[in-house]
C-alpha cells in the first residue's frame, strides 16, 4: 500500500532510454491503444479491462510537470489502468512487467524496467499488477483521460522505494 518513504541520499542515478511506444514493445505491460474505425469488431488488439473487482472511475486528472526522474515505482492489483493526454500531448511513461499481480509483496523485476514515449494521439492499458512511474512530459501541466478504480488511489496503491529497496532511482533520457 502507500507509504511515504523518505528519498535515500546514496542511490545509484541510472539512465533509462526512452522509446517510441509499439504495440509489441509494450505488449509485456498492457496495451497500446490507437484509433480504429467505427464499427470496427472487438479483437485481441484492443484494451481486455479489468473492471470487475469495485466501481469504475473515468476521470480527468490533472498533473504538473515533474523533473524526468523516479525513485518509487506503483502497481495496481484489482484493476487495469487506462491513460491518454486529453489535450493530445506527448508524454513519458516507465513500466516493469506485472510478475505475480495477486501477491502484494512481489517486487518489481527491475531488469526488464522500459520507459516509452506515447504520442497524444495514443492511449494505454496498463494490465493489473504492472508496475509504473509516470506520465511524465515537457509541458508546465497536461490533462489525462484516466481509469481505473473508484478506490484506486485509496486502497490499490502498491509502491516499491527503488532507491531504499535496490539503491536505484532512474532518470528519463530522450534523443
Amino acid at each position: 500500500m502507500t507509504e511515504t518513504v523518505p528519498p535515500s541520499t546514496d542511490a545509484r542515478l541510472v539512465d533509462l532510454p526512452v522509446e517510441p511506444i509499439r504495440t509489441d514493445t509494450f505488449a509485456p505491460y498492457g496495451t497500446l491503444i490507437e484509433s480504429t474505425y467505427d464499427g470496427k469488431p472487438f479483437g485481441d488488439d484492443e484494451a481486455q479491462l479489468t473492471l470487475d473487482r469495485g466501481t469504475p472511475r473515468f476521470y480527468i486528472m490533472k498533473l504538473e510537470r515533474r523533473e524526468p526522474v523516479f525513485r518509487q515505482i506503483t502497481r495496481h492489483l484489482a484493476v487495469t489502468q487506462c491513460l491518454a493526454s486529453a489535450g493530445g500531448r506527448p508524454w513519458m511513461i516507465a513500466v516493469a512487467p506485472p510478475d505475480a499481480p495477486d501477491d502484494p509483496a512481489a517486487p518489481p523485476d527491475i531488469t526488464r524496467l522500459r520507459a516509452f514515449r506515447v504520442e497524444g494521439h495514443q492511449a494505454i492499458m496498463l494490465a493489473r499488477g504492472t508496475w509504473h512511474a509516470g506520465p511524465f512530459f515537457e509541458d508546465e501541466t497536461v490533462d489525462f483521460f484516466n481509469l481505473e478504480l473508484a478506490d484506486t488511489n485509496l486502497i490499490d496503491h502498491h509502491n516499491c522505494a527503488l532507491d531504499r529497496r535496490f539503491g536505484v532511482r532512474y532518470r528519463f533520457v530522450t534523443g
